[in-house]
């Protein structure tokens, strides 16, 4: 009846658990995961973009004319480096889910990028966003890591004492 386990600090400290982890390894494999999440993120907003740029008889008309390939590669080069951003901060400290982080911003910056057509002002605007909300998921990660570290380094410090 009871689902807790016998030892909870062993259950609590097992890695298995661990969302969060660091991300260490050769240069090829960071790149390739920075292009993976990419492609990931504008295809997933491409794909829920096409009942906006699709015929009408498939959905709402095209909410603006013009060309998508330039908000495609606008967002491909944005998706690369809130991407990279990411990793580079995932190599050194855990964080939680950052292709999750990646691919969302980049999905949906992609999404109103192909239905609404904006301004090159407006699209940096939207990137400007994606990358605060980067920056703030890694420096949620980074503090966390800092505390961590704060607080081995005092119980190390006690039990020498």
């Amino acid at each position: 009846m009871n689902d807790l386990p016998e030892n909870p600090v062993v259950a609590v400290g097992s890695d298995d658990s661990e969302d969060a982890e660091v991300r260490p390894g050769p240069l090829w494999r960071h790149a390739v995961w920075v292009v993976a999440v990419t492609a990931a993120g504008v295809a997933l907003g491409w794909v829920g973009a096409l009942f906006r740029i699709g015929p009408e008889e498939f959905g709402l008309p095209p909410a603006a004319p013009g060309a998508l390939w330039p908000y495609l590669l606008a967002w491909a080069a944005i998706g690369l480096a809130l991407a990279a951003v990411l990793r580079v901060v995932a190599a050194k400290v855990p964080v939680y889910e950052p292709e999750t982080a990646a691919i969302g911003v980049v999905m949906i910056g992609t999404r109103l990028s192909l239905g609404w057509r904006p301004e090159p002002l407006e699209v940096a605007g939207l990137a400007a966003a994606g990358l605060l909300l980067v920056a703030v998921w890694c420096a949620v990660a980074l503090r966390g890591a800092a505390v961590v570290r704060r607080t081995e380094e005092f119980s190390r410090a006690r039990g020498t004492a």
